[in-house]
């Protein structure tokens, strides 16, 4: 990529992971979407051995695309619901109906619970991996800048005082699956619909 700028690398970097979202062959969308790992990677239902596997599910359930849903709820309109378990956030319309996309959520041993407010939304976020992961993953950069490359994806909601963010992703295999190590990650096309609904301040519910 010699005379490449940097917008043209992000751009290009972005047409290659937009190239890898390819529907199966022969396959509607009633079967679900498969997705391509990274060249060179294989997905894996169990933990990764090493560094060229890749824990996730290249079928992707239709039933983990946005899609509006009968939801009983007390919650007032505008707020983020989101059920760790059956992998799904609501935003809730009212009127008994919400907004649903799947997610993924944290791994056995990093799941947490409780009701935070939007404090702060991002487009295309930079990040700062914590003390905690660093000690974990000292492989992992200090710092990295905002772009198609980077793992909080396209759009970020972070979550009251906590370390925590509702985020994209372009590694959209993985919405489904426990995978995170806490976060609530979303398909990037997801995640920049909802960043258009949530409001500051708004409420969200983690179950």
């Amino acid at each position: 990529m010699i005379g490449m700028n940097a917008a043209g690398k992000g751009l290009l970097a972005l047409l290659i992971a937009l190239a890898s979202l390819t529907p199966a062959t022969g396959q509607g969308l009633q079967q679900g979407w498969r997705f391509a790992p990274p060249p060179g990677i294989t997905m894996v239902q169990s933990k990764p051995r090493h560094a060229l596997q890749l824990q996730g599910n290249s079928q992707v359930n239709p039933i983990y695309l946005r899609q509006v849903v009968r939801y009983p709820t007390s919650e007032r309109s505008g707020t983020i619901v989101v059920d760790t378990r059956a992998h799904f956030l609501y935003f809730v319309l009212g009127d008994g109906r919400a907004l649903r996309y799947g997610i993924g959520v944290a791994k056995t041993g990093f799941e947490w619970r409780g009701t935070h407010q939007v404090t702060r939304k991002a487009e295309w976020p930079s990040w700062t991996p914590p003390a905690e992961m660093l000690r974990r993953r000292p492989e992992l950069p200090r710092h990295m800048a905002g772009g198609p490359g980077n793992p909080l994806g396209a759009r970020a909601l972070y979550l009251g005082s906590t370390l925590y963010r509702i985020h994209g992703t372009s590694e959209p295999w993985s919405i489904g699956q426990n995978v995170s190590s806490g976060c609530i990650r979303m398909s990037n096309a997801d995640v920049i619909d909802l960043y258009g609904r949530v409001k500051l301040n708004s409420k969200v519910v983690v179950l």
